[in-house]
């Protein structure tokens, strides 16, 4: 092969490669949070006792909800519960099914993704971080508020969103559902190099720092996250209790109650419930 040849077969080649990597960098958002598959109502369904409550951030105003547990007050400050969602869901689709938080007396506190819902914005690791942060800080204030008992659960990507806000505000215990170890991770199952990942999440890293308790639920035939994403994040973890379902991804855990079951004993065993 000539050298002129040779050159031309480089650019060529370059620019290929330069149209994959602008797609990966455009695309790949859209693919981790897609919002476009979720609408929201506005005003939102009633929620027995949910109070409002609105984030000004630097992309607009985000939307959390506060729902107190019974009995809470400042008398008798309740522990937080700190969830965060997946991808395709919005906070408007978990206060039934947590439920069971508040009527242990635990206190549960919903921010919706930038972008997703009713909540201005894009959504980014950064951007979620920021707004659990402010999110925990304006709530753990309040005096019905146990600060020191706060429990993060994060389903699927929201157990990204969970450890994220950990590294900052380390909680009491933290309860992760259907997680990934990184998008890194996920992404070099298609060939995507880790450096191109705009949002990594690195939870298993999270987990290694993390000194608290942590429970880990995974569906054994996951087939978008694998289950040995959950066995090496409890393995990364210092305190670990690892429980595998029998479910996928979607459907995991296949009876809530049968899950609270764990939560709650994995609560009592921390003082936390």
């Amino acid at each position: 092969m000539s050298s002129r040849r040779l050159r031309r077969w480089a650019l060529r080649a370059g620019a290929v490669l330069l149209v994959l990597v602008l797609v990966v960098l455009g695309l790949q958002r859209h693919l981790v949070f897609p919002r476009h598959l979720v609408h929201a109502p506005d005003p939102p369904a009633p929620v027995e006792g949910r109070e409002r409550l609105w984030l000004s951030t630097d992309g607009g105003e985000v939307e959390a909800w506060l729902l107190p547990g019974d009995h809470a007050s400042p008398e008798r400050p309740s522990p937080l519960v700190i969830f965060a969602h997946g991808n395709a869901e919005l906070i408007d689709d978990w206060p039934a099914t947590l439920r069971s938080y508040r009527s242990w007396g635990l206190s549960v506190l919903l921010v919706e993704y930038r972008g997703y819902g009713r909540s201005a914005g894009s959504p980014s690791e950064a951007a979620i971080a920021a707004d659990l942060v402010a999110a925990h800080d304006l709530v753990t204030a309040r005096p019905e508020i146990d600060a020191k008992r706060v429990i993060l659960h994060g389903r699927s990507i929201g157990g990204g969103a969970v450890c994220a806000l950990a590294r900052q505000r380390p909680p009491a215990a933290i309860v992760l559902q259907s997680t990934f170890t990184s998008i890194r991770a996920l992404a070099a199952r298609w060939l995507i190099p880790g450096f191109l990942v705009l949002d990594p999440f690195d939870n298993e890293a999270c987990l290694r720092e993390y000194p608290g308790p942590v429970l880990i639920v995974h569906g054994r035939h996951d087939t978008l996250i694998p289950p040995a994403h959950a066995e090496a994040l409890a393995r990364a973890a210092r305190r670990s209790r690892l429980v595998m379902v029998d479910a996928g991804h979607n459907d995991c855990p296949p009876q809530w109650s049968t899950f609270f079951d764990e939560v709650a004993a994995f609560l009592d065993a921390h003082g936390l419930r």
